[in-house]
């Protein structure tokens, strides 16, 4: 039998079979019988088996799936992936039309007005009419390469069949996966039937059949792919708009939305608004909104891009979807940096999609002004679709005797009092040392080569020692060498590894105030400031006694940090903890105050590479002369020490007026100190 008969009966076969395939896996209506579908099948296998050399690459007995994956590799977006920016509202919605319309004077402006399908964006690259690679869109310069799990997809053409329209050389199209409502339906219905955990809603069931390492998996979910626009084309397709190139990839075996219209105004797409909320729940698939789309590509031409969308698009967003439910209770949780945030406890209630139980009540400001309190009735609604949130409060709802939610005065987690500095929006836990939720951030600050500088005690370690219960503070730093047998048993840490660590924690305990001052972790003490307390108190002790004024008056501290550093030092466990520290041995030598200080209150900046010191020594140069050293140059900047490629801070500098020095001005003047 001749090739070209062979593979006109395999292809004919192949269309056949997809489309069923779409109406059996994807839409759950089934337009043949299991057994006719099946003799077709048969059909076209017993075709492979005798011409193995013909089989087409998108045959569906080719769809079962590769070997599994160990990870997904990166890819660069040729052209980037950008997202839609977005209007929640008619009014929002005429001023995105206004902004078009100024921008093209004069000219006529159709919409192409498409569904917002609920799924996942994803870039297909077909190389003479055969896909060659699937990206996720990731950030949108780069995604993950998910080629093996794209080709399981039904309805995804593998060959593109050009129903009279050439297959371009190369063309690069967009669009979504998703899983139709029903296909969504029959996979939880048959997962609860094998007592398997179901999924949450349509969008995170293909989320996460798309992200599957095993593609067996993937194939076996019922995916859909709908496209919506084409990032490359050669040769060029020759279409003007964008409604004419969606009907175009249908032609070449795509499928798209069920919906799209082509207007000629903002008020005709506001019309589609709104019949489509209507008609919203009986769609096949899962929807948050609508695509509007100037639908000439000359005219997106002209448009042009923001940095990271599109002029000539926008997405009008549903009103979020809202539910009632009871506030059971409010708990505060602690973060890694000690920002003591409230979260409402919920009558589990569905919305939007999801089954939600916690929200973020964000901070104790937010629940003033909401007057939520514990036993509420409360609004709760998911902005876009994906954050919870409690929008009102309904106190004809509120039982007796409920009272107004109070900040804690401890932590939840270690008991140290919560601090709230006037003026801030936050509360924070000022037990930084001693609070177990605080730690690992404590613990790396304290290691770090500013600070007590110990080497090999990073991240791996630290969570190790966690594992182990042997570091419930910074100052169990100092008890390790007590358990050099369990530290041995860590995995892939030796005899020698062991030791170096401890030899470089025993070398750690010769230091210097400001080293150790930084080490803390205060809240607003960086190295400067940690320089400028050492400098003016001269002890531990003096620093720990002083109050507030005294505080105030020290160089660079202003009045919030003095607050900080004050509710440092009067947080019981923190002194626990200091007091652990220097019984460990850790000490210094007291600081000796510069002789000399013609920079006192001077404020310098040194900013690019110096070739002769790094910009650390520069700036303990600049420090032992009484200057205070900032990160960003402003109008009470003395000086700009500028290296090789300054960059902004030079240019600032320059349009201010400021003196800068280059390097050898720079150790000119230095040296005059010497």
């Amino acid at each position: 039998m001749k090739q070209e008969h062979v593979v006109a009966q395999m292809r004919q076969l192949i269309q056949i079979l997809a489309k069923h395939n779409h109406a059996y896996y994807v839409m759950d209506n089934p337009s043949i019988s299991d057994a006719e579908y099946d003799q077709l099948f048969h059909q076209l296998k017993h075709l492979e088996e005798q011409y193995p050399e013909w089989v087409q690459s998108d045959s569906p007995t080719q769809k079962v799936g590769g070997e599994a994956l160990t990870k997904f590799t990166t890819v660069i977006h040729t052209v980037p992936m950008l997202s839609l920016g977005n209007v929640f509202n008619f009014q929002e919605l005429e001023a995105f039309d206004k902004r078009v319309q100024e921008r093209l004077p004069n000219q006529k402006v159709q919409y192409d007005v498409e569904l917002k399908l609920d799924g996942l964006a994803i870039s297909l690259l077909y190389e003479h009419g055969v896909l060659v690679r699937g990206v996720t869109r990731g950030d949108g310069e780069t995604g993950e390469d998910i080629t093996q799990n794209v080709k399981t997809i039904r309805n995804l053409p593998l060959h593109l069949f050009g129903a009279g329209v050439a297959v371009p050389e190369l063309l690069e199209v967009r669009g979504e996966v998703l899983m139709p409502k029903s296909g969504f339906e029959k996979l939880n219905r048959l997962a609860e039937e094998k007592g398997e955990k179901t999924f949450a809603n349509p969008r995170n069931a293909a989320a996460g059949s798309l992200r599957q390492l095993d593609p067996k998996i993937a194939a076996s979910r019922p995916l859909a792919f709908y496209a919506y626009g084409i990032a490359q084309c050669q040769p060029h397709h020759g279409l003007n708009s964008m409604s004419e190139s969606l009907h175009w990839l249908t032609r070449l075996g795509f499928e798209i939305a069920e919906r799209q219209w082509l207007v000629d105004s903002i008020e005709e797409v506001e019309q589609c608004y709104q019949d489509i909320m209507q008609e919203r729940a009986s769609l096949s698939v899962e929807i948050d909104g609508m695509v509007i789309k100037v639908d000439s590509l000359q005219q997106q031409k002209q448009l042009g891009f923001l940095s990271r969308e599109p002029r000539w698009a926008t997405a009008y967003k549903f009103p979020a979807q809202a539910a009632l439910t009871i506030v059971e209770n409010i708990e505060w949780q602690v973060g890694r940096t000690g920002i003591v945030t409230p979260v409402a406890r919920l009558k589990p209630v569905f919305v939007g999609g999801v089954t939600v139980s916690n929200v973020t009540l964000h901070n104790i400001g937010e629940i003033h002004r909401l007057d939520v309190r514990i036993g509420d009735t409360v609004s709760v609604y998911r902005t876009g679709d994906v954050i919870p949130k409690v929008e009102k409060v309904w106190p004809e709802f509120r039982p007796e005797h409920s009272a107004m939610v109070q900040l804690p005065a401890t932590c939840p987690v270690c008991d140290s009092p919560v601090v709230m500095p006037e003026g801030e929006a936050l509360a924070r836990c000022s037990g930084g040392l001693y609070c177990s939720a605080q730690r690992i951030e404590a613990i790396r600050h304290f290691v770090a080569r500013k600070a007590m500088d110990i080497e090999g005690l990073g991240d791996r370690w630290v969570e190790s020692l966690l594992h182990l219960n042997l570091l419930g503070n910074v100052a169990d730093i100092y008890q390790l060498h007590q358990h050099q047998a369990q530290l041995l048993t860590i995995e892939k840490m030796g005899e020698k590894s062991v030791q170096n660590l401890l030899n470089a924690i025993e070398q750690s305990k010769e230091t210097q105030l400001h080293r150790f001052i930084y080490a803390l972790g205060i809240r607003g003490v960086g190295e400067t400031t940690a320089k400028m307390l050492a400098n003016t108190f001269q002890s531990l002790d003096a620093l720990m006694a002083a109050d507030l004024e005294q505080l105030k008056k020290t160089p660079d501290v202003g009045d919030i940090t003095a607050e900080w550093i004050y509710d440092f030092f009067h947080a019981e466990h923190n002194l626990e903890v200091i007091q652990r520290l220097r019984e460990a041995g850790i000490h210094w030598e007291a600081p000796q105050a510069p002789t000399r200080q013609p920079l006192n209150g001077e404020s310098w900046v040194v900013t690019g590479t110096l070739a002769s010191m790094g910009r650390d020594e520069a700036t303990q140069r600049l420090q032992a002369l009484g200057a205070r050293v900032s990160g960003s140059v402003s109008s009470k900047t003395k000086c700009v020490v500028a290296g090789e490629k300054a960059g902004s801070k030079l240019d600032k500098a320059e349009k201010l007026g400021i003196t800068v020095m280059n390097e050898d001005q720079f150790l000119q003047f230095i040296a005059q100190y010497q």
